[in-house]
């Protein structure tokens, strides 16, 4: 059952499947149209789950539900994960590559391998300071407040000199 993202709690827990690229214009509408489709039928062993989902940058899709309306079981999560891999065949994009970090240089969204970070903080172009996506958050309230912040304040901290 879809239900407007403000308009879920903060303790809804969420998912963040950032992609290899940035949307197009109408990949976001197709993306929205097929997230509030796949969201209405989402469900719980025959129970519906209320769910709903954010786009933040055109590059990270957020999918969250409200546990204390039902919880998410193993099989939920499967569709979800199936929902999510058709879309990164229809679409031709990689949403699923937890190898792929990215960070921000000013008002640009950098996309770039693990080791290729890592060569980034040995030459000190990414710093501590630097605006890195945390996308191990798990529920909306740190999804708002935690995941993006400075490199020195997430697990990317380990990458730093």
């Amino acid at each position: 059952m879809f239900t407007e993202y403000k308009n879920l709690p903060n303790n809804s827990r969420v998912w963040i499947y950032q992609s290899d690229r940035e949307f197009k214009t109408k990949e976001v509408e197709l993306i929205s149209a097929k997230a509030k489709d796949f969201i209405n039928q989402w469900t719980r062993h025959g129970d519906d789950l209320k769910g709903s989902f954010t786009i933040k940058y055109n590059q990270f899709l957020v999918l969250a539900v409200d546990e204390s309306f039902n919880n998410v079981s193993g099989c939920s999560i499967d569709s979800s994960v199936r929902f999510i891999k058709g879309l990164e065949k229809e679409l031709e994009l990689d949403l699923m590559n937890k190898l792929n970090i990215t960070f921000k240089d000013n008002d640009n969204i950098n996309l770039v391998k693990l080791s290729n970070f890592q060569n980034f903080a040995k030459e000190q172009k990414v710093t501590a300071e630097t605006i890195v996506f945390n996308n191990m958050v798990s529920t909306k309230a740190d999804f708002e407040s935690n995941w993006e912040i400075p490199a020195k304040d997430s697990w990317h901290k380990r990458f730093l000199v």
